[in-house]
């Protein structure tokens, strides 16, 4: 991404990693270099997460941000309210698509911490450090625990968030909480993701959508050269009419 910043290119990734460990940097790599560098899906895949918060919240303060920001974990934490052991319900994921071969990234947290990083930073103005965010994952909480949580009309979730508090610090953590049922996130379910945005004005807005999948992601790369486009129309490098020559299956 570098290298492609430093010749004159434009760059859109779906890449969490280097946005959320660089994404700093490479954004002012781009701005010298008068290119653009766009990651709308390194949230939420194909949900328009960054975005909503940045064009669509004009006139508010944002000051906190909480979500089910992996889609693994939310349908094995319903698979264990229905009874089934966390091993099996890991197992049906992974034949599901959900789950990757090695699921620990999703399972203890790794991933969501990844994405917290980048809403903070970009929403909240912070420049946390993985090191900055306190994670924890699923993997201790019991089949049992889960359907005690839903007698008492609480429903386990992993969550992601952000909080700013009033001295400027951002405080970050990734961790299982027992939601109540009027929670903005308690009725997320299976592989759907949400984002809670707290504000001054408007109260907690919620923004819920696919987290993953192959049509979404391409969507969320679409949804970048369609930015990169609209932001330099005018420039010789970029063509006034996009021409699709040929479609492939992403």
């Amino acid at each position: 991404m570098r290298w492609a910043l430093e010749s004159g290119k434009h760059v859109c990734t779906t890449n969490k990693g280097p946005v959320a460990l660089a994404g700093r940097a490479l954004k002012q790599l781009a701005a010298e270099r008068g290119v653009s560098f766009e990651f709308e899906g390194s949230v939420l895949s194909g949900t328009p997460i960054l975005r909503t918060a940045r064009r669509m919240f004009g006139g508010l303060e944002i000051t906190g941000v909480q979500g089910i920001m992996n889609g693994t974990s939310n349908y094995v934490l319903g698979r264990l309210e229905e009874g089934v052991e966390l091993s099996a319900a890991i197992a049906e994921a992974q034949n599901l698509g959900y789950a990757e071969a090695d699921p620990t990234a999703d399972i203890e947290g790794h991933d969501v911490t990844l994405k917290v990083m980048i809403l903070a930073n970009e929403v909240l103005g912070a420049d946390l450090r993985r090191e900055d965010v306190f994670c924890e994952g699923i993997s201790a909480i019991t089949p049992a625990e889960v359907r005690d949580a839903a007698d008492k009309g609480l429903r386990w979730k992993l969550v992601g968030s952000a909080t700013r508090h009033e001295d400027g610090s951002v405080d970050a953590r990734v961790a299982p909480l027992a939601l109540p049922a009027h929670h903005p996130l308690a009725g997320v379910s299976g592989p759907l993701n949400a984002v809670a945005f707290h504000t001054d004005l408007l109260g907690t807005v919620t923004v819920c959508g696919p987290g993953a999948g192959r049509t979404e992601t391409a969507y969320a790369l679409l949804s970048d050269i369609i930015a990169i486009h609209q932001r330099h129309a005018d420039d010789d490098t970029v063509p006034t009419r996009p021409v699709l020559k040929e479609t492939h299956r992403v």
